[in-house]
């Protein structure tokens, strides 16, 4: 693949190619040696705490101390405070009334208000680090806007740690604190990092998984009829949809082979992950939505050392709020034609820029 700047790359599709080259020890997540598949940028080292463009041994210190803050325990824990977030954004659209635009008034507040409870990000500073991820998610901003919106949010979270270091509370920031091992400019890396990442993603599964099962109703009328199929159902939406549309990207540290094609160092890896969890090699008739598929090995998280941190946190979320939006509104339905509503192509993540739909007051839960 030929990417932007010139570079002569690869591509991978394969869903056992992309697992190799995700684990193998010999290719580098760090960002000053990647090429972008998409757009142009600098190509300069991430900066203190970015763990996701680091290599062991600085990307195994980081996670060892966050995966600390990701424990089973501290989810569970997390949930029914998930579940009680996810209860007010039902009743708001209950107060609303049909039609509703489901992208603003719940696929977006639900993890913003969940990663917020999470780091300790004060809920009233929402639109503030929404308008900067925009802007830092985008294909389309310039170096120039890119950098404004990084250096706004980080700013604004810096100053977030050091309230806590001075007062700290019961939140993933205060714990990474207390551990006395990261400086405050590692901190606010971190909480940069996580808080991009933690609502992004998860709102764009929201929206666009409603939308799947909507234009599924055989598999809609499946999930309603027997909601212990949520489990096996958001792991399918995960791989049906793979919203991480452009990357990850690897750089070849030394000449490898990967199933028979050789890399050569300094030669960058780019890996579909929705290419790849469509592989029919490894999941029969992958284009259909079947929430019952046995889906194990699917890679909507990535693979290896770099897998999703937050792959837990989105699954309790994703879990919570679609299985309670559909109890408490079994007549949910689009409000438009499908073919009017915009998909978000201009983003790291794949989404929809709206979602309107409505139901049957007389009908709610």
């Amino acid at each position: 693949m030929t990417y932007p700047d010139g570079h002569l790359g690869w591509l991978v599709t394969g869903h056992a190619a992309a697992r190799a080259v995700l684990a193998h020890p010999d290719v580098s997540a760090r960002s000053e040696l990647q090429h972008r598949p998409v757009g142009h940028g600098p190509r300069e080292p991430a900066g203190p705490g970015i763990f996701i463009n680091l290599d062991a041994p600085d990307h195994t210190r980081y996670r060892r101390l966050i995966t600390g803050q990701f424990t089973v325990r501290r989810m569970k824990e997390l949930e029914p405070e998930v579940e009680k977030i996810t209860a007010g954004r039902l009743d708001a659209m209950a107060r609303l009334g049909p039609p509703i635009d489901l992208i603003e008034t719940f696929a977006l507040p639900i993890p913003s208000l969940v990663i917020c409870e999470l780091l300790g990000v004060p809920y009233h500073d929402r639109e503030r680090f929404q308008r900067d991820t925009t802007v830092i998610a985008s294909l389309d901003a310039t170096a120039e806007h890119a950098r404004a919106a990084t250096a706004d949010i980080t700013r604004h979270l810096h100053e977030l740690v050091q309230r806590k270091r001075a007062e700290p509370a019961h939140d993933l920031i205060s714990g990474l604190i207390e551990g006395g091992e990261l400086s405050d400019e590692e901190l606010t890396g971190v909480a940069v990092m996580l808080l991009v990442a933690g609502h992004e993603t998860t709102a764009g599964m929201l929206g666009l998984g409603t939308l799947a099962l909507l234009s599924h109703p055989d598999q809609l009328d499946r999930l309603r009829a027997d909601p212990s199929l949520i489990d096996g159902a958001v792991e399918e939406l995960l791989r049906y949809l793979s919203i991480v549309h452009l990357g990850p990207t690897r750089t070849a540290l030394k000449d490898i082979e990967v199933h028979g094609v050789r890399i050569a160092a300094g030669e960058t890896v780019t890996i579909s992950l929705p290419a790849a969890n469509r592989d029919p090699g490894r999941f029969p008739d992958p284009d259909e939505l079947r929430l019952t598929r046995t889906t194990s090995g699917h890679v909507a998280f990535g693979h290896g050392i770099h897998q999703c941190i937050g792959q837990q946190l989105a699954r309790v979320e994703l879990r919570v709020a679609l299985h309670a939006l559909l109890r408490r509104f079994p007549t949910l339905r689009l409000a438009v034609p499908q073919e009017d509503i915009g998909f978000r192509t201009d983003s790291i993540t794949y989404g929809v820029r709206r979602l309107p739909v409505t139901w049957d007051p007389e009908g709610e839960a």
